[in-house]
C-alpha cells in the first residue's frame, strides 16, 4: 500500500509516511486507495480479541510491516489498559450506546493510537533504513500531549517535545504533562491558544532551515499528532470493534448500518470513522459534535470554513480548536482527490482563515456527515440528565456529543438506527466540571474534585490519576510561538 499527499507530488510507503509525518509540501498522507474488509472477514473478526481486530485493520494499510509482529505490538500496547477490554461498549438506552475509549494509561482516547505509535515509528525507521535519531514534535489541546509523552518516554533513539496552550488545558491535563517522567521528554507551555501551537509546529515541519539545523544534530523530525497517519490508523480499528461488539451481543444483525456521534475538534477521530465506512463497515451517518468553537458545525451546514470568529475557552478544552487539520483529508476525498484544489484551499485558510466548497462537494459530505454543538450550559444539563436518568457519568467532551445525539433523535423521532456515542476521556480528567454538572457543587482543587466525584458516582478512579498528586512538577517553561523552535534546539542540544 502506497500513500500520497493531499497536496500532490509525493508517493511513499506506509513506513515512510509514518516516519515522515507530513509530506514535504505540507500535505497530509492518505492511502492511495481504501482497502476493503469483506463480509467474510467481518464474520471472522467477531471471535477475535480487540488486539487481533486492530492488527487486522492496520495490516490492510501497513502491508510493509510484518503481520505477526504487528499483532504482538497490538497485544503489548493494549495490555497496558485497565480492564479486560480496551474499548468497551456501554448500553445506556434502547439503541444508544457509549464507546468508552478512556481506559488507557492517560485516561483519554489518544491512548488507543499512541500506545502503538512508538512501535510503528521504530519499525518504520528500520524498514526505511533510517539511522538518525527521531525528534517528535507535538502540539496538544490537552490529551494528545500526555498520551504521546507516556508512549515515547525513554524510547531509544527518540526525543519528544510537547507544546500546549498555557491557559488552554484543564488543571489535570496540565499536571499530567508537567509531571511526566522520562529522560527524553520536554514539555513547554505556549502563550496563545491551540491553533497558535499547531501552526508553529507545522511551520517548523515545513521549514527547510529548521530541518537543516536538526540534521546538524543528527535528528529527523516526526509527529505524533493526528496529521501522522500512524496516529489515525489505529483509531479506525475501534469503529470496527464496536460494530462487531454490537453484533456479538445480539443488538444488531451483521450488515445493519449504525450511526456514530463523535466529539471532535481536529477532525481526526471522526475521520477515522469515515475511513472505516470507506473500507466497508456498515456506517450510515456520522454526527460531528462540537463545543462553542463550532466552526465544523457551520462548515457542514453551509459549505464554508470560516475561522474568522471568536475563540472560546470551554470546559471541553480538547475541542477548543478553530483550525481542524484532518479536515484536509476529507476535502481531498470529496474534491475527487484534487490535490491542486486542496492545496489552494489550505493556502486560503492559512492566509485568510476562510475557504468554501462547491454545492456538489457539500452534497457529498451531507450524504454521510451532519453537525451540531453544545454550549456550556447545555453540556452541564446533558451530563446531569444522563446521570439522573441512567446513573452513567460522562466527561464534558462526551457531554457535547450526547447533546448532539439527543438533538438528532428529537428532530428525527422515527429514526430507529442504533447510535454509538464516542466517549473520549475519563470524567476524572475534568473532575471539577463534571462534579458541578452532577451535583451543583464547586471545588477549586482538582483532587478534592476527584474525591467528591467518586463519592457522588461510585465510579472507579483510574490509578494513573489517583497517584498524580504526589508527583513532582518537572516542566514550567513558557514561551511565545515565535520562540518555540529555540526551545526545540535547546532540548536536542542537551546531553
Amino acid at each position: 500500500m502506497n500513500f500520497i499527499s493531499t497536496r500532490g507530488g509525493e508517493k511513499v510507503s506506509g513506513a515512510r509516511a509514518i516516519v515522515q509525518g507530513l509530506s514535504h509540501n505540507g500535505g497530509l498522507f492518505v492511502p492511495e486507495k481504501f482497502p476493503q474488509v469483506s463480509a467474510e472477514e467481518l464474520e471472522e473478526m467477531l471471535s477475535m480479541s480487540y488486539a487481533e481486530r486492530a492488527a487486522k485493520v492496520l495490516y490492510k494499510y501497513l502491508d510493509d510491516y510484518d503481520e505477526k509482529e504487528l499483532l504482538r505490538a497490538c497485544e503489548e500496547a493494549y495490555s497496558r489498559f485497565e480492564g479486560s477490554d480496551p474499548a468497551p461498549l456501554v448500553k445506556i438506552d434502547d439503541g444508544v450506546y457509549i464507546l468508552e475509549l478512556f481506559h488507557g494509561p492517560t485516561c483519554a482516547f489518544k491512548d488507543m493510537a499512541l500506545t502503538l505509535l512508538p512501535y510503528l515509528l521504530r519499525k518504520g525507521c528500520d524498514i526505511c533504513g533510517i539511522k538518525e535519531d527521531i525528534l517528535i514534535l507535538v502540539a496538544t489541546s490537552g490529551d494528545t500531549g500526555k498520551a504521546a509523552l507516556e508512549g515515547f518516554k525513554d524510547a531509544k533513539g527518540v526525543k519528544i517535545c510537547v507544546f500546549y496552550p498555557n491557559d488552554g488545558v484543564s488543571k489535570m491535563q496540565k499536571l499530567q504533562m508537567c509531571t511526566q517522567e522520562g529522560a527524553n521528554v520536554n514539555v513547554v507551555a505556549v502563550k496563545g491558544n491551540f491553533d497558535d501551537c499547531q501552526t508553529a509546529v507545522k511551520n517548523i515541519f515545513n521549514s527547510v532551515e529548521c530541518a537543516a539545523e536538526l540534521k546538524k544534530r543528527n535528528y529527523l523530525l516526526s509527529s505524533a499528532n493526528s496529521i501522522n497517519f500512524g496516529r489515525l490508523a489505529p483509531q479506525i480499528a475501534y469503529y470496527f470493534s464496536s460494530y462487531l461488539d454490537l453484533v456479538s451481543c445480539g443488538q444488531i444483525e451483521m450488515g445493519t448500518p449504525i450511526d456514530f456521534c463523535v466529539p471532535t475538534g481536529n477532525f481526526g477521530n471522526i475521520l477515522a470513522a469515515y475511513y472505516a465506512k470507506q473500507m466497508g463497515l456498515p456506517v450510515r451517518r456520522l454526527h460531528c459534535a462540537s463545543n462553542m468553537n463550532n466552526v465544523l458545525t457551520d462548515f457542514l451546514a453551509k459549505g464554508e470554513y470560516d475561522a474568522r470568529r471568536e475563540f472560546y475557552k470551554t470546559t471541553s478544552p480538547s475541542m477548543d480548536i478553530l483550525i481542524s487539520s484532518n479536515l484536509e483529508r476529507l476535502l481531498f476525498e470529496i474534491s475527487g482527490r484534487n490535490a491542486a484544489l486542496t492545496a489552494s484551499r489550505m493556502e486560503q485558510l492559512k492566509t485568510g482563515k476562510f475557504y468554501s466548497i462547491t454545492p456538489e462537494e457539500q452534497e457529498k459530505i451531507n450524504q454521510t456527515f451532519d453537525g451540531g454543538y453544545a454550549n456550556e450550559e447545555e453540556v452541564v444539563e446533558t451530563i446531569y440528565d444522563v446521570f439522573c436518568d441512567t446513573g452513567y457519568t460522562m466527561d464534558t467532551h462526551t457531554g457535547c456529543a450526547m447533546k448532539v445525539a439527543v438533538d438528532w433523535f428529537e428532530k428525527n423521532k422515527k429514526d430507529t438506527t442504533n447510535m454509538v456515542v464516542v466517549s473520549t476521556a475519563s470524567p476524572y480528567k475534568f473532575p471539577q466540571d463534571v462534579l458541578y454538572a452532577v451535583t451543583g457543587n464547586d471545588v477549586r482543587d482538582s483532587f478534592k474534585g476527584i474525591k467528591r466525584l467518586h463519592a457522588a458516582t461510585a465510579m472507579a478512579v483510574p490509578k494513573s490519576l489517583a497517584t498524580l498528586r504526589d508527583k513532582t512538577v518537572r516542566f514550567n517553561v513558557v514561551v511565545s510561538p515565535d520562540k518555540m523552535f529555540d526551545e526545540v534546539l535547546r532540548f536536542v542540544s542537551e546531553k
